[in-house]
């Protein structure tokens, strides 16, 4: 893998963008990641706090992959879990390591922070990231539910 791989700080606002434009492109929904860019304080706010984790694998100074994820607090028990909400890895740099590089820094960050687990879903029919999960961690088969907020 030639990528190298950096997590965001609040002065990676053009990475930032770079990786939301790349999510876009990867999941086919550029309005979603890119029709209200939120403006540079917030970005800057958000990267700046411990509980979000923004990574992106960059070739050639350009980002190819990313992975955003955040640190959960429980309540059950002192300990705190790993969502990675979204991972993503251009097109035309898949199949090189990209994403388990991406995972493989997460899972560093989690043991430095003494997480329990790191988590991540995969939609049915996308066997692409079902088998990369599949290597490298337990199966739960599970339902998600959307939930709107009350109006």
């Amino acid at each position: 893998m030639t990528a190298a791989i950096h997590r965001l700080t609040p002065d990676d606002i053009p990475l930032f963008r770079a990786m939301n434009r790349l999510f876009g492109e990867v999941f086919d929904e550029p309005d979603t990641y890119g029709g209200a860019p939120p403006d540079d304080a917030y970005v800057r706010d958000l990267l700046g706090r411990e509980h979000v984790i923004a990574l992106v694998a960059l070739a050639d100074g350009t980002v190819v992959g990313a992975l955003a994820a955040y640190e959960l607090d429980k309540f059950e028990r002192v300990r705190r879990e790993i969502y990675i909400y979204d991972l993503g890895v251009a097109e035309a740099h898949r199949r090189r390591g990209v994403a388990t590089a991406l995972i493989g820094e997460v899972r560093r960050i989690a043991a430095r922070r003494g997480a329990w687990t790191v988590y991540v879903q995969a939609d049915h029919g996308d066997e692409p990231a079902v088998a990369l999960y599949d290597g490298l961690g337990t199966r739960e088969d599970v339902l998600h539910f959307d939930i709107p907020p009350e109006a």
